[in-house]
């Protein structure tokens, strides 16, 4: 799958064994995915979603279990919009997938005041669509391509905006019920993601939706953060570590640790 070039072939294979080596440990440690399972990738078009393509792809030749692989990605009628883009590439890799047409851009540009975000909004509309689409065709997995960044941003977002200590979980069943989603670049980072996709040129798709606003809050928690990886390397990766040794009784919430059941002498748990 992987087409060497003198400018950079070892670099692309270097990046693609520890990128596979990642996602691989990352669906082992939370049990992402079973033999048998039809696992819905949904493909946005930009950077993310596309390694988690071509990396799932590649591990599925050489994984355990069996399991099968869609592409499915929602046209939103964007301005600018190639709907020609996609389908060729993906045709080329030999990846099964579908093609989602909703008007959600206008939805969004109707509802939402001038000046406003629209991300929150867009989102719901995008998730509700993918959602009701793997379920009518009975997908067992939703693949979805969040990183560690994107996962500490998201801690810092709720801790900030919501008092709540919050991220996104490399697992979880959906509210309704009806869908497992799973995030296999959980252990990747944003750098080694988007030099990947570089090198393997995937067809990058913008988001003219809200690509142009720039006081997103979780565009500050970005800059924040790559503030911090800067004067402190290996900050971020902490963080991220801290949310997988999480100690119930280190922290104040009592549905999460018994504190009135706390009695002198006996040993803490």
């Amino acid at each position: 799958m992987i087409a060497e070039s003198p400018d950079g072939g070892a670099d692309l294979s270097r990046l693609e064994r520890h990128l596979r080596h990642q996602v691989g440990q990352a669906i082992a440690d939370y049990a992402m995915i079973e033999d048998g399972d039809r696992i819905m990738v949904c493909l946005s078009g930009g950077k993310d979603s596309w390694t988690l393509l071509d990396i799932l792809h590649g591990l599925q030749r050489s994984a355990p279990v069996r399991f099968e692989l869609i592409a499915v990605h929602l046209d939103q009628k964007q301005p600018g919009y190639d709907p020609a883009i996609l389908p060729a590439h993906l045709q080329a890799l030999g990846i099964p997938f579908r093609i989602i047409e909703q008007d959600t851009y206008s939805v969004v540009q109707r509802l939402v005041p001038e000046g406003r975000t629209t991300c929150s909004l867009c989102s719901r509309l995008r998730r509700g669509a993918l959602y009701e689409f793997a379920a009518a065709n009975n997908c067992s997995r939703i693949a979805l391509g969040h990183h560690r960044e994107d996962i500490v941003e998201t801690l810092f977002l709720n801790l900030f905006h919501q008092g709540r200590l919050k991220a996104m979980p490399p697992k979880l069943r959906s509210d309704d019920g009806r869908n497992v989603v799973i995030r296999p670049l959980a252990y990747c980072s944003e750098a080694d993601i988007a030099a990947y996709a570089s090198l393997r040129r995937f067809p990058i798709l913008p988001c003219n939706l809200c690509g142009s606003q720039p006081n997103l809050q979780r565009s500050q928690v970005k800059a924040m953060l790559a503030e911090w990886e800067q004067r402190h390397p290996g900050r971020v990766e902490n963080i991220f570590r801290a949310l997988t040794r999480v100690e119930p009784s280190q922290l104040a919430d009592s549905a999460l640790f018994d504190f009135a059941g706390l009695a002198r002498g006996e040993p803490e748990p």
